[in-house]
């Protein structure tokens, strides 16, 4: 079934592009950008993404597509810049990416009160959205995204149907399949007619994706880590550029401790080549001697290391998804799994293998650097071998579902070394083009083990003084439940008491009423 559907999937597709070529690109060839005709011909879930936004129908696809290539080439989205958008607009912090919803899926921010009405800054504000979507979309293909409209002490200056207008075209006609939903925080009163436009606009399917909320119904969708304290939550980043806001990722902690930064790891440089200095002043033999005794310690505490590596691996179970990349193969593909329903084990593992001719340098960082140890977290990879990377939660902290993992990995051609002085000297220089990233998520696997067993399990590790102690208060629960089902006998008693006499009085009027009019 799985296959069939495949199947007719890429004939949807082939049939796609061939039409788009004979119909739209013989007559016009530069009505649209070669870059995105390229990447059309080349990329299925480009493709895909506008055919599941059209149910399938490639009339209707093509004519998608079509509107969006014009769209793209006019507004210059393959070559847009943060040169291309004015400073103030970048500075002023009315739109930016930050943050995860409870779906894991990325928020972008529209912080409506910074946006006045003015055409003379409308295409800039316009370029402005299409720069956010791009970068992200080249970042985190086919992921969904979150538009979070801040409402909140917001007037009647900063309502824009256009503007609003051209963001709903921009997940309708220009980025299909990226809308998670729209939650639309603190909206005024007076704004109700407008959003009822804005429904319109939007189609009835789409409709459903809308999320009126104030502060106590936000946190249904975006949990307080990455809410605002404004929304009610605990998040303490405040918005400044530059640098841009959209990498949340930083170095995580490493097995023993923080990971040294590059002013640290170049002091370690200093004192090593002191080192050196010094023991080139050393006689001869002294030297050999010392080298021997260096090298016969280094392969002890490595011996140890690998030793203490291989055991804890045993408790591992390998992930089964790969994702296949250029330079690396990363196993899992997607979800990085804590706690085993067999095990018990809190810990997850990365596996990275080189299927490239060269050493690959790479770098884990996280979205919650405090939270986890990560062992190799900066480190390279010989050619053809693999390296295993455990993740841990730090200090008893919890992990969560909106945590990510960035891998970043390059290619070292030309390799002088792979000490950390030299991986850091090589990050430094290495261009921003040549590096490849793959993001995980996290995802927490609920215990199997029935609540039952647990309390019985639970019951039997007692003291006998919790046990005596347990027994007193159950009895004493047991005393005042008698003591209360007496007060209820009491009360149905005098109850039937009442209706009795209530029934005998009126009974003694009616007579007396009888015998007086007889």
């Amino acid at each position: 079934m799985a296959e069939c559907q495949a199947q007719n999937k890429a004939k949807l597709i082939s049939e796609t592009r061939r039409r788009f070529e004979v119909e739209y690109l013989t007559d016009k060839p530069d009505k649209y950008d070669p870059r995105d005709v390229e990447r059309l011909q080349q990329d299925d879930n480009w493709v895909e993404s506008y055919l599941f936004w059209r149910h399938d129908a490639v009339d209707e696809t093509l004519k998608m597509i079509d509107e969006s290539f014009q769209w793209r080439k006019e507004m210059s989205v393959n070559d847009l810049t943060e040169s291309s958008i004015p400073r103030w607009l970048l500075e002023i912090g009315g739109i930016y990416l930050h943050g995860y919803d409870k779906e894991g899926n990325k928020l972008l921010w529209i912080r409506v009160k910074y946006h006045i009405k003015d055409h003379k800054t409308i295409l800039d504000k316009k370029k402005l959205i299409a720069f956010w979507l791009e970068r992200y979309a080249k970042r985190e293909s086919g992921k969904p995204i979150t538009v979070m409209f801040d409402l909140s002490e917001t007037g009647l200056n900063s309502i824009d149907m256009d503007f609003v207008r051209f963001i709903i075209n921009c997940f309708k006609v220009y980025y299909p399949k990226y809308l998670s939903k729209i939650v639309i925080f603190d909206m005024p009163w007076i704004m109700n007619a407008a959003f009822k436009i804005v429904k319109s606009w939007l189609g009835p399917e789409a409709v459903s994706l809308l999320k009126f909320t104030s502060k106590n119904e936000v946190q249904d969708y975006v949990s307080v880590e990455y809410l605002p304290p404004h929304m009610g939550g605990t998040d303490p980043f405040k918005y400044t550029y530059p640098p841009l806001v959209d990498d949340d990722f930083q170095t995580p902690l490493c097995e023993n401790g923080p990971i040294a930064s590059e002013d640290e790891a170049s002091s370690k440089e200093d004192i090593e080549s002191d080192g050196k200095e010094t023991l080139e002043t050393v006689s001869n033999d002294e030297q050999t001697a010392l080298l021997k005794k260096i090298n016969l310690t280094e392969a002890v505490s490595k011996a140890e290391e690998n030793e203490k590596i291989d055991s804890k691996m045993k408790g591992f179970k390998k992930p089964l998804s790969v994702f296949k990349g250029p330079l690396l193969h990363i196993s899992p593909a997607e979800e990085l799994y804590f706690g085993s329903t067999e095990s018990g084990e809190k810990k997850a593992l990365i596996v990275l293998t080189n299927v490239t001719k060269n050493i690959v340098a790479f770098k884990v960082r996280t979205t919650a650097p405090e939270k986890y140890r990560v062992k190799p977290s900066n480190s390279s990879c010989d050619p053809g071998a693999s390296v295993d990377i455990v993740v841990s939660p730090h200090g008893g902290l919890t992990v969560s579902a909106q945590d990510r993992f960035l891998i970043m990995a390059a290619e070292m051609e030309q390799s002088p070394g792979t000490g950390p002085a030299e991986l850091t000297q090589f990050w430094k220089e290495v261009l921003r083009n040549k590096v490849v990233e793959h993001r995980l998520r996290c995802h927490i696997v609920e215990s199997s083990k029935p609540t039952t067993l647990t309390l019985k399990d639970s019951a039997f590790n007692m003291s006998d003084k919790t046990s005596e102690d347990m027994c007193l208060q159950l009895n004493r629960l047991l005393e005042s439940n008698k003591k209360l089902e007496d007060q209820v006998q009491r009360c149905i008693w005098f109850q039937q008491l009442l209706l009795s006499l209530t029934v005998l009085s009126l009974a003694f009027v009616i007579s007396l009423f009888c015998l007086l009019f007889n």
